[in-house]
């Protein structure tokens, strides 16, 4: 999945997770107990335990659109699975929720190149987060987080546990038939049928604009008159952004351009495709955080990114991390750590660490009016991060 330029798209982006897999080196994490219906040899990945306050709590919604049909499957209406990670009440109470299904596992490991036998250490994977748990008190501030094209939700995890444990309700969708296999209800996988159709020449932009009405259908449902949460009263609807990886980054663009409620926006190392209109975004902040290589430093070959940069029109940066690589920006690190798939230069404690350090200090800013200095300038407890200012 290393999505490096439109042209390389097609090719660079079909099969999501099947670029060489990152870091070798041991994730910072919780000691995970498998459950006790695992297998006997199964060996649960040990996800990295949130830096937050508050405990977390979790829950599942099936949206279906029915104003919409699916661009990838047109003789349906437009679906999403989304998970909602969110800063809880009490630790200790409800019952630890599943990294992914078992239908789901066999497809990711598929799609890296790994064992299919050990399919059952990401179905035994349990999350930091708990089913049935009430939200802290409060109306916190909501985050959508986009993944990569052909990436399953679950693949933002690490990110999304981070945010809810700081405060913030975190709702990351998983949109039907672009990713390597997403368990919907009725026992359906669905798996990346959009993949065949960039790859048959349909332009990223479609999955962009999809992704962007996708979100303001979110965000309708979350925070509307008859809301599919139950805790929906837990969302303060005048303070969300949207953060995604790869397309899922890109795809920020178009929905801010789309929906004036997101007021705030991330691209994790994503080639754009859609170009800003006259007006910018309003002024709203954006921040750009990439590879530091031959792709995504100024002048790169993914020269998207130039040409995005002047037109953003209010607070925003430009960085580019020393050692990363494409997926960086994902749980692949750990997950490549845990499989024992091919290294990358950063550490996945360091990848980890950037990722939770720089996303979450441009949504403390921005959301909730909080100085956050790390963003100011380049910093010696980070030294792989590079601020780029053409």
């Amino acid at each position: 999945m290393r999505s490096i330029s439109r042209a390389a798209t097609a090719v660079a982006l079909a099969l999501a997770l099947a670029a060489p897999l990152a870091s070798a080196g041991a994730a910072q994490a919780a000691p995970t107990r498998p459950p006790a219906s695992a297998p006997v040899g199964t060996r649960p990945i040990q996800l990295p335990h949130p830096t937050g306050q508050y405990p977390l709590g979790s829950d599942t919604l099936h949206l279906v659109d029915h104003s919409r049909r699916d661009p990838w499957v047109p003789d349906q209406d437009r679906e999403l699975m989304v998970t909602l990670t969110y800063p809880a009440a009490r630790s200790g109470v409800g019952r630890p929720t599943a990294y992914a299904t078992a239908a789901e596992a066999p497809a990711l490991l598929k799609a890296f190149g790994a064992d299919p036998a050990r399919a059952g250490d990401v179905d035994a994977t349990r999350t930091h987060a708990r089913a049935g748990v009430r939200p802290a008190p409060g109306a916190h501030p909501l985050v959508v987080l986009s993944p990569g094209f052909g990436a399953p939700r679950y693949t933002l995890t690490t990110l999304a546990e981070d945010l809810a444990s700081r405060g913030y309700v975190v709702a990351s969708v998983d949109h039907a038939y672009e990713s390597v296999g997403t368990s919907f209800p009725g026992g359906r996988l669905l798996t990346c049928v959009a993949c065949t159709a960039m790859e048959n020449g349909t332009p990223g932009s479609r999955v962009t604009e999809t992704r962007a009405a996708d979100v303001s259908f979110l965000l309708d449902r979350l925070t509307g008159t008859h809301p599919a949460w139950h805790y929906s009263r837990s969302i303060d609807e005048r303070r969300i952004g949207m953060a995604g990886h790869s397309i899922g980054g890109a795809a920020a663009i178009p929905a801010m351009v789309r929906d004036g409620r997101i007021g705030a926006g991330v691209n994790m190392d994503g080639a754009f495709w859609d170009v800003l209109p006259p007006q910018g975004l309003g002024g709203r902040p954006f921040l750009m955080l990439g590879t530091d290589d031959a792709t995504h430093q100024p002048g790169g070959k993914d020269r998207t990114w130039d040409a995005m940069w002047p037109a953003l029109d209010g607070w925003k940066r430009w960085l580019t991390v020393a050692g990363a690589e494409h997926m960086t920006f994902s749980d692949e690190p750990v997950l490549a750590a845990h499989f024992g798939l091919p290294g990358q230069p950063l550490p996945v404690r360091r990848a980890v660490s950037v990722v939770r350090t720089y996303v979450g200090a441009f949504f403390d800013q921005e959301l909730r009016g909080r100085a956050r200095p790390v963003l100011d300038g380049p910093t010696a407890a980070n030294p792989e991060v590079r601020f780029n200012n053409p």
